[in-house]
């Protein structure tokens, strides 16, 4: 009876051993994680560490005409008379500028190379009148300032008489070189405005309107509200 009671408790203490030693070996092991791990969804590699941060997707800018809208009212001042007329938009050369132009009175006619784009009457003139244009050269190298030397030097061979050279913002923030040719005494002696704008960056759009004296009140008023609408592009 002893001994098999000896034998009970020996039984009993080598399985209690045993018992320790397999809870030691599931929680030391990671047994149980390895066998819940071995139901769940099987994963992809794992990319390799390159250190760098991900930057987030840029968005590419909308086209020039989302931008702005295909019309815009432009205000005319006619002999003290105050007209509204509907301007339509157009991209320069290069979509470097827009301006809204008045298709009813006027057409664009889009530059060569480095011929400037000119705005001109959609109606020709009668043989024998001056020109009459606004053309919008860009010059992507010389600064507002130093264009405006440059110009002034160039129009005083046509323009005698040409005024000293002056900071405006109206129709557009810049220089304005004014001249008439022949003293302004008859109704066709030729007329400039040239107006000089930063292009946004290190250079320069020089706005050079042409008509005559008599056309001052109709396509000068005409080409200053225009222009009040010229806007220069930076590149993208």
């Amino acid at each position: 009876m002893d001994k098999k009671r000896s034998l009970m408790l020996i039984t009993a203490t080598v399985l209690m051993i045993a018992l320790a030693l397999l809870l030691m070996f599931i929680t030391g092991t990671g047994f149980l994680d390895r066998l819940e791990g071995s139901n769940a969804p099987a994963k992809g590699p794992e990319p390799p560490a390159t250190g760098e941060v991900s930057k987030p997707v840029e968005e590419p800018a909308l086209p020039i005409e989302e931008r702005f809208p295909a019309e815009k009212e432009l205000v005319v001042q006619i002999e003290g008379t105050e007209e509204k007329i509907t301007g339509r938009l157009h991209i320069g050369k290069n979509e470097s500028y827009i301006i809204y132009i008045d298709e009813e009175r006027y057409k664009m006619v889009s530059g060569q190379e480095a011929d400037p784009d000119m705005i001109v009457p959609k109606e020709a003139l009668p043989e024998g009148y001056p020109e009459v244009s606004m053309a919008i050269l860009h010059t992507p190298d010389i600064a507002p300032a130093d264009r405006a030397v440059e110009l002034a030097e160039h129009l005083k061979a046509v323009f005698p008489d040409l005024k000293e050279t002056e900071k405006v913002e109206e129709p557009v923030e810049g220089f304005l070189l004014h001249g008439i040719a022949n003293g302004g005494q008859e109704w066709d002696d030729p007329v400039i405005n040239a107006y000089v704008v930063s292009d946004g960056q290190q250079g320069s759009f020089t706005l050079s309107e042409k008509y005559f004296l008599e056309a001052a009140e109709g396509h000068g008023a005409r080409f200053y509200s225009m222009a009040q609408e010229f806007m220069a592009i930076a590149p993208e």
